[in-house]
């Protein structure tokens, strides 16, 4: 029996790619990208960025209703499971495109990313494939793979002065062909920078390195500074 870890207790932090700290989901049409299969390979490239989620992360519910067996004399002997259905539900901050083509369905949207169209109907959208990604205490990630799931229901849209305006949509996840609506893969993952982790395509994330929004606020200020601090350079020569 394995004793108790504290290591294995975590919050989960939006994780991603190419140094990219906030959000952690992405999308993908199905006949175009390739469904991953473990946490750290990298995602295929026609998945679509979800931008920045809502500081409430994401909850994954489970609704399992069950046919109770009673046995003569009153003794429940079996429960049965009579149908179950699993939803991801998460705010969108973003009013782009690829959020409102994800939101509303892509045949929905039409334009281009600085002036588009948005059509509100009673279509179905589209079946997807939808990956989560969260950074992990203890030099862990997570990858969540919906291979089959469609966005079910939208919450109202709030315009309100003072208040960003959110996207949240709940995503059902249907039974894929193993009949399993959703995967988790949990990976140990290197730290620091070594050659061998980036030629294995590992994310070389420490506890004290873990993606935060706070990080990326502070790494955002800082290129813009040095950026700035380059171009006053380069107007000096």
């Amino acid at each position: 029996m394995t004793a108790p870890n504290a290591n294995n207790v975590s919050v989960g932090k939006p994780h991603g790619e190419d140094d990219r700290y906030a959000g952690g989901f992405w999308y993908g049409i199905k006949s175009k990208v390739t469904v991953p299969t473990d946490a750290v390979t990298a995602l295929d490239e026609n998945f679509v960025d979800g931008g920045y989620l809502g500081d409430d992360g994401v909850t994954n519910s489970v609704d399992r209703d069950t046919t109770t067996v009673t046995a003569f004399g009153g003794d429940t002997v079996l429960n049965v499971t009579a149908s179950k259905t699993e939803t991801f539900q998460f705010g969108m901050l973003e009013t782009s495109r690829d959020v409102m083509a994800f939101v509303y369905g892509a045949d929905n949207v039409s334009g281009t990313d600085d002036a588009f169209v948005v059509k509100h109907n009673a279509k179905d959208n589209p079946h997807l494939v939808d990956v989560f990604e969260f950074a992990m205490t203890g030099d862990r990630v997570k990858r969540i793979v919906i291979p089959d799931g469609q966005v079910s229901d939208l919450d109202d849209v709030s315009y309100a002065d003072g208040d960003a305006i959110v996207y949240t949509p709940t995503i059902t996840a249907y039974p894929d062909s193993a009949g399993n609506t959703a995967y988790e893969y949990i990976a140990k993952v290197a730290t620091g920078t070594s050659a061998q982790a980036e030629a294995a395509g590992l994310a070389v994330y420490d506890d004290e390195s873990a993606p935060s929004l706070e990080k990326a606020a502070v790494s955002d200020s800082s290129t813009e500074a040095a950026d700035s601090g380059e171009a006053s350079t380069e107007a000096t020569a």
